[in-house]
């Protein structure tokens, strides 16, 4: 295989490696992500069931309210029987103390029932609280763990970053600015083999002509249908030419 053709291949698979820590440490950080938005989705829980507690507490100040306005009402009405003229206001003001005892009587419930469910949530938001906490503690060791990956991984691609610095120096400039050129839209696939006597970027047959010029290796030559510079892989071969 041509020297030139050769460095060109492997700045390719330089730049495979390269490219390929990013996944990588995408994947780590989202273990901290996760973590984050568990986090978030309790702490939205947790506002939620707050709401609904401050919700009740003042529905119950109201209740209690109310009830004192009954209790005193009914307190007024018992000093206003000494002074009843006749049977119609005698009748007039039971009424009104019947209705002021049903009151009460659905107050004191509404309470109860306010008082009930500001409990479960407290409840519901201690639950909350705890898996709060275990959550902290399980990042305090994902972090621990994102740490020393981070830390191995940037050490690789420094030295892979050395490798190709190594390689570029040595490369024509002309021959290097070519490859930049494709690798601008090919990306990863700048540099691709051919297998049974096709392009493996664009998976398209190529000519005998290009074919023969690809086996010989003399030259830097590209796909005639994508433009991305194409080879022979000399540990693979081309064994099984297309029909």
């Amino acid at each position: 295989m041509n020297q030139h053709l050769a460095q060109l291949v492997d700045l390719s698979n330089i730049d495979k490696e390269i490219d390929a820590f990013e996944p990588k440490i995408q994947e780590i950080n989202d273990k901290l992500h996760s973590i984050e938005d568990n986090r978030q989705k309790i702490q939205n829980v947790t506002e939620g069931l707050q709401a609904e507690i401050t919700d009740a507490e003042l529905k119950k100040g109201k209740n209690e309210l109310h009830l004192a306005e009954l209790t005193q009402k009914l307190k007024d009405n018992s000093s206003k029987s000494a002074e009843v003229k006749n049977e119609r206001e005698m009748k007039s003001l039971q009424l009104e103390e019947e209705i002021a005892r049903e009151q009460i009587t659905f107050a004191n419930e509404e309470i109860e029932r306010l008082d009930k469910i500001i409990e479960n949530r407290k409840v519901e938001i201690g639950t909350e609280q705890a898996k709060l906490d275990e959550l902290s503690a399980q990042e305090d060791e994902v972090k621990k763990t994102v740490e020393a990956e981070l830390k191995t991984i940037e050490a690789d691609r420094q030295k892979i970053f050395g490798n190709k610095q190594e390689l570029v120096s040595k490369m024509n400039q002309k021959g290097l600015a070519f490859y930049e050129k494709i690798r601008r839209w090919a990306k990863n696939t700048t540099a691709v083999p051919v297998k049974k006597q096709a392009c493996y970027g664009c998976f398209l047959k190529i000519s005998d002509k290009v074919y023969s010029d690809v086996i010989k290796g003399e030259e830097i030559v590209t796909c005639p249908h994508c433009g991305r510079i194409i080879y022979i892989d000399p540990q693979e071969g081309d064994e099984t030419p297309a029909a």
